[in-house]
């Protein structure tokens, strides 16, 4: 098998949190796989790790919520990428509101959209979650540049990588 990572590690996308609500249980995870992939209609996919807590609870869920930090939101990047919801509520002491369908908005993004999900794509160790957009809210104003991949290198992930 050939090595990505000479080409991944020039890289530096967006890093995205994703929540998920299914039947009463809320999780959320920090997400480096995303994209949009269709402009007409509009639809994003997300990745999620099979290992990951967020994705046995988003594999029941009819919505995903995807947001955007700042690169200044440190403290919501290490919750949601170096705890897992296996052994800890990251909501406990981070304000969120209920959005449309059950989505899990949290209350301190600048920016997130609310995505039905259309299909699972198995990926591997990882499974896309084709998203429609149904709410999508912008309060950056002022855009400050994203949480990137090279801004949260030293967050250890909550679980192993496969």
């Amino acid at each position: 098998m050939t090595d990505l990572d000479p080409f991944t590690d020039l890289l530096d996308c967006a890093l995205y949190v994703v929540t998920a609500e299914a039947a009463g249980e809320r999780s959320g995870c920090l997400v480096g796989f995303g994209s949009q992939c269709s402009i007409r209609p509009a639809r994003f996919v997300v990745w999620l790790s099979r290992a990951n807590h967020t994705y046995r609870v988003a594999e029941h869920a009819e919505r995903l919520t995807v947001h955007l930090l700042r690169r200044d939101q440190d403290r919501l990047a290490r919750l949601f990428g170096g705890e897992t919801g296996d052994r800890t509520d990251k909501f406990a002491d981070v304000p969120w509101h209920p959005g449309p369908g059950g989505a899990v908005i949290l209350d301190e993004a600048p920016a997130w959209f609310v995505g039905r999900v259309e299909s699972r794509i198995d990926g591997g160790d990882h499974v896309g979650f084709l998203l429609a957009p149904d709410v999508v809210v912008n309060r950056a104003g002022d855009p400050a540049p994203p949480l990137s991949l090279n801004d949260a290198r030293g967050i250890t992930p909550g679980h192993p990588v496969n």
